[in-house]
């Protein structure tokens, strides 16, 4: 999946994109045509950049609510030839989804798209899972002789739906075909669940890597060996350094670190960083100024995972290097520093804001940092980072931080987060926003009433007006 075009922050659609809270706000004033048309827009068009990781499903759907939406685009989308071209989850997830909280919503029509596309669309594992939690028994049993007949009844054919059943989300449609009293059905269903369950068995009990009796020499080959692959197995490889070296092993583990082969060097610096080894951090500078851009990474990835007094310390000396350890440490005081490094922190927030933009991976660990420690001198960079960012995920930290640095959140940015699309920053507004604005009261009763909100953000809520004023 291409990363998605993202329109700019100042607009309807670059709103909607984000899922920021003042999207829903903008779309209902809109003109409604232009509103619907930027929500099909993102509907179809799925804007995250983790798409497995960040929620927009329930934002949109609420917005399909509110505007009356229509759902011809979606309709069209899923059943648009480009289906049967391109079988990736990520063309249709989003849809699907959508329609998925539209029916619990007690939209019939998104009910009956959900069902005819689970009986013919190439994402049908991902309807059915839909379907399985708002569908009736009829409407799923329905659905039986459409999706078996997916499958052959050949040895392959036999496989595959063996595998569909394993992996699939929610059983329960799968559950009431094994019931079913037609033999080529219930039968079936009933042979595949064994078999997925025999395959799960086989897959825990399958040996993986290498075990104590292994030497360190095999550890670093096995390591090598993954690297060559194009598999980082230098993590596991350290684990298993755990039980098979000894105090005898550790001049040739120092020595593979310094100037071994990139999975052995991985491997090591791992194990040492891990260890708390009095030559890591040595080795970790090494590393960086010599080392493969795999092995720079590594080095890295372990400096960051240290706990001991003295990686702080030396974060603090690091921390203005022009390079990745420097801004490894400035992410370590980030984490593990006190208020002295507030300095070091911010400086490594604007930077990286500065050189690398409002969606830079390292922010995500300074944004909390900067909330951690306080540093409200951070605020204006934060505001920015929660305005431009296009990770929900981002900006939900981003408002943490704000609510831990800035006195304006509560009557600023704290209200439109009650229609973020992240359950978690709906959570932080409902314990922050200021009730004295009437759209916040509005809001909060209406969380508290919706079936489909998170139990975490009601309970916000109603910690806030109270179980009689949410159901008002």
């Amino acid at each position: 999946m291409f990363d998605p075009v993202i329109a700019p922050s100042g607009t309807l659609l670059g709103l909607l994109q984000r899922g920021r809270g003042d999207g829903t706000l903008h779309a209902l004033t809109a003109p409604r045509a232009e509103a619907l048309a930027a929500l099909n827009h993102c509907v179809l068009r799925d804007p995250r950049h983790d798409w497995q990781v960040e929620n927009r499903s329930l934002y949109y759907a609420r917005l399909y609510v509110d505007l009356h939406g229509e759902l011809d685009a979606i309709e069209a989308h899923l059943f648009d030839t480009e289906d049967v071209l391109d079988t990736e989850e990520s063309r249709t997830g989003l849809a699907l989804a959508v329609l998925g909280h539209l029916a619990s919503y007690g939209r019939r029509d998104a009910l009956e798209l959900l069902r005819r596309y689970a009986a013919t669309g190439s994402n049908w594992a991902w309807a059915l899972d839909e379907l399985a939690l708002r569908d009736d028994d009829a409407g799923l049993r329905a659905l039986a002789v459409p999706v078996l007949a997916r499958f052959t009844t050949d040895a392959e054919g036999e496989a595959e739906l063996a595998a569909a059943v394993r992996d699939a989300f929610e059983p329960r449609p799968w559950r009431l075909w094994a019931e079913d009293p037609r033999e080529w059905i219930g039968t079936r269903v009933r042979a595949a669940q064994e078999t997925g369950c025999f395959d799960r068995w086989q897959r825990q009990m399958r040996p993986t890597g290498p075990r104590p009796g292994w030497s360190v020499r095999a550890v670093f080959e096995w390591a090598q060996q993954g690297m060559e692959r194009g598999a980082a197995l230098h993590v596991p490889a350290a684990r298993c350094l755990v039980a098979v070296a000894g105090p005898e092993d550790r001049p040739e583990i120092l020595q593979a670190a310094k100037d071994g082969i990139d999975g052995a060097r991985c491997t090591a610096l791992r194990y040492l960083a891990d260890s708390n080894d009095p030559d890591a951090l040595n080795l970790i500078e090494v590393a960086v100024a010599d080392g493969t851009a795999t092995v720079v990474e590594a080095a890295v990835d372990a400096f960051e995972r240290m706990r001991s007094i003295a990686a702080v310390e030396r974060a603090r000396g690091w921390a203005r290097r022009p390079d990745a350890l420097g801004a490894a440490a400035g992410r370590m005081l980030a984490c593990r520093g006190g208020t002295k490094d507030s300095e070091l922190v911010l400086a490594a927030l604007r930077e990286a804001v500065r050189g690398e933009g409002p969606d830079a991976p390292t922010l995500w660990t300074l944004v909390d940092g900067t909330g951690r420690l306080g540093i409200v001198c951070a605020a204006p960079v934060l505001r920015h980072v929660y305005r431009e960012t296009a990770s929900s995920h981002l900006r939900g930290r981003a408002a943490r931080a704000l609510a831990a640095t800035d006195p304006s959140f509560a009557t600023g940015f704290a209200v439109e987060c009650l229609w973020d699309c992240e359950e978690t920053t709906r959570e932080l507004a409902a314990r922050h926003a200021e009730t004295g604005d009437a759209r916040v009261v509005e809001q909060l009763r209406r969380l508290a009433a919706d079936p489909a909100e998170e139990a975490e953000v009601q309970t916000a809520v109603r910690s806030r007006i109270g179980p009689d004023t949410a159901a008002m």
